[in-house]
């Protein structure tokens, strides 16, 4: 059975850091693309940050040089490390796993994110 079990989210305060993990099971890991991808109340879900099979990552703009996204191919995890929090980072984030070249695409339950003083 797959799972994608998001944790880490919460309250941050603005300037802050909160670190999330998805540990995932069920299929082979080390093969997929993890990427985090977050929606904010009345927004579309959008692509955060990924990171592919080889370790290239990928990060939208308004993430760039503050969040940083890696894996533990042993533990099954993906990880966003997330610095210098803003408001505008309020949203729930999703982890996925895309297997693109056999059309394989798994999405966990998301965590809620919330930075406000």
């Amino acid at each position: 059975q797959v799972q994608l079990v998001e944790s880490g989210g919460g309250l941050g305060q603005p300037g802050g850091s909160l670190r999330l993990s998805c540990a995932a099971s069920g299929f082979t890991f080390s093969r997929y693309t993890m990427t985090w991808y977050r929606q904010a109340p009345g927004k579309e879900r959008a692509l955060v940050a990924s990171i592919g099979n080889t370790g290239s990552t990928n990060y939208a703009e308004p993430v760039k040089g503050r969040f940083t996204i890696s894996r533990d191919n042993a533990k099954n995890t993906v990880y966003l490390q997330m610095n210098s929090l803003k408001s505008e980072d309020t949203a729930v984030y999703y982890c996925n796993a895309a297997w693109t070249s056999i059309n394989l695409v798994y999405w966990g339950q998301g965590t809620q994110v919330t930075v406000s003083s």
